[in-house]
Formats: C-alpha cells, sequence, structure tokens
C-alpha cells in the first residue's frame, strides 16, 4: 500500500505562490514619507542659511537626489526613495555647514583685523 507524504501537485503549487505573495507584501517598505520631510526641511533650511550661494555644488546634488526621491516615491520604488531623500539630506546639510564655516573664518577675519587696528590705535604715540 502506498502513502503519500507530499501535497497534490496543484494544492502546494496555491500554497507556494501564496506563500511568495506574503513574503513579498511583507518586504515592501512602506512609503518613506517622514524622511521625505525632513530632507525637504533640511533643504529649505540650508537654503535659509545661504547654501546655494555658500556652497552651490552640495546644494545642487541636494536638489537633484530631492528631484529623484520625489519621482521615486510617486513610481512606488520606496527603498530607492528613502536612500536618495537620506543623501539629499546629508548632502543639504553638508552644504550648510559648509556656509556657516566660511561665514565664520569671514567673521573671524573681521574681529582679527579689528583687533589690530585697535592694537595699532592704542601704540600710536600722541602728540
Amino acid at each position: 500500500m502506498k502513502t503519500r507524504t507530499s501535497l497534490p501537485r496543484p494544492r502546494a503549487a496555491v500554497l507556494m505562490a501564496i506563500s511568495a505573495l506574503l513574503l513579498a507584501a511583507c518586504a515592501q517598505i512602506p512609503a518613506p514619507t517622514a524622511d521625505m520631510a525632513v530632507s525637504e526641511a533640511a533643504l529649505n533650511h540650508a537654503l535659509g542659511a545661504g547654501a546655494m550661494a555658500g556652497a552651490p555644488a552640495e546644494m545642487a546634488l541636494a536638489s537633484d537626489k530631492m528631484v529623484q526621491a520625489r519621482a521615486a516615491l510617486r513610481s512606488g520604488h520606496h527603498e530607492s526613495a528613502l536612500l536618495l531623500a537620506q543623501e539629499a539630506r546629508a548632502d543639504a546639510r553638508l552644504a550648510e555647514a559648509k556656509t556657516e564655516a566660511d561665514k565664520a573664518e569671514k567673521a573671524a577675519a573681521v574681529l582679527g583685523e579689528d583687533s589690530r587696528a585697535l592694537r595699532d590705535e592704542m601704540n600710536r604715540k600722541t602728540p
């Protein structure tokens, strides 16, 4: 007498297909709306700090990556959208940091010049 230990082929195929669909549904990344919003805010903050003039290359990269992230989000490529948004955020923060460092260097140079002028004035002999 034969005993069957495996499922009939059609039933096994259906169960495998359902399993594959469930795995695919679980593996899908949700829309990264929060990350997109944080990246947009970082981009706007950098623009407000003058990064377009202070670090134009980095700002161009950040802007381009946000455009690509929005397109990826619209087409349902959530993982790509997330990665691009994170890269755009990093580029925007770098641009802002470079701009702020440049401003600090200029302010330090002005302070140094003012300090030198004040020393010169104090050391000048009065007639």
